[in-house]
């Protein structure tokens, strides 16, 4: 017994406290399901994301802004409010449905960009013909 309490202190005290490196910087991937390549004015289209990181670090978090750079249109999370363009919004989940609503009768694009507490940025970019 006494042997073994030797070897944990041993052990235990042999760790040096300066090369301990925790990772928590991981590059995440974006899943997005089909969405349609059409809407009329005031139809909705759903787009389903998933956040895939590359690891697991608890206190990670996520946003997500966009920029519609032609046409016009509402984008929300859910039925909260609709997003400002370029403000940034904290995602609570990293599986997620977000509504883009058309307000236009010309075709439509913008872009959304989720991003991580590190840095780290997907882009996606999005084009909606205009359906009569």
């Amino acid at each position: 017994m006494l042997v073994l309490l030797f070897t944990s202190v041993l052990t235990l005290s042999s760790c040096d406290q300066d090369e301990l490196n925790i990772q928590q910087n991981y590059p995440f991937e974006v899943i997005l399901m089909p969405v349609p390549s059409e809407l009329s004015l005031g139809e909705t289209a759903e787009m389903r994301l998933t956040l895939i990181p590359g690891g697991h670090y608890a206190e990670t978090q996520y946003f997500i802004r966009y920029f519609q750079f032609e046409g016009q249109g509402i984008l929300q999370y859910y039925d909260e409010q609709p997003y400002l363009p370029n403000d940034i919004y904290g995602l609570p989940q990293k599986e997620f449905r977000l509504y883009y609503t058309s307000q236009s009768e010309e075709n439509q694009s913008f872009s959304i960009w989720i991003s991580d507490s590190f840095g780290n940025e997907k882009k996606l970019d999005f084009q909606f013909q205009n359906v009569e």
